[in-house]
């Protein structure tokens, strides 16, 4: 079984950010869809060495290690098509590019990209606020930059 600690720097990862926090009665089946998913995740036949989790009740995040086997175009657009499911089956909305997720102490909040402007300009959030930043591409760069300060993201660009 693939676990995120036996996966490579170089990993490539997927962030699909739910519009608003997932219920916790509905995470425990959530869950196990995403791990079955990336379990038996293929492409051209070829096992994938993936990993799925959701975290912070707000994110589904799904990972390929491509030292074994690469992700192709179908292996992609089977991953977007089982995302598009949960969606449908969950309720949530996860192809919102829109919607802004930041830190506010120990909480996870989101806000659509005029909200969040509003904030900004109210001084309700800050360049030292954090935000995830969910276009990083690789394991290693969401562990160093996923969450940042709002200053140095490319969300600066939307207040």
């Amino acid at each position: 079984m693939t676990t995120y600690n036996n996966l490579a720097d170089t990993t490539r990862i997927w962030i699909y950010q739910s519009n608003r926090p997932i219920s916790n009665e509905k995470l425990p089946e959530l869950k196990v869809q995403i791990q079955q998913f990336a379990k038996n995740w293929v492409s051209h036949n070829r096992e994938l060495k993936a990993f799925g989790d959701v975290l912070h009740n707000q994110f589904v995040v799904l990972m390929v290690d491509e030292s074994m086997a690469g992700a192709s175009g179908c292996s992609i657009d089977s991953s977007v098509h089982f995302v598009q499911s949960l969606e449908r089956n969950f309720g949530l909305s996860l192809f919102d590019r829109m919607t802004f997720t930041y830190q506010d102490g120990e909480e996870v909040k989101s806000a659509p990209r005029d909200e969040f402007a509003q904030l900004y300009a109210e001084g309700k959030i800050n360049d030292e606020t954090l935000v995830f930043d969910n276009l990083v591409k690789n394991k290693a760069e969401f562990e160093a930059r996923w969450l940042k300060p709002l200053g140095q993201s490319w969300h600066k660009r939307m207040v």
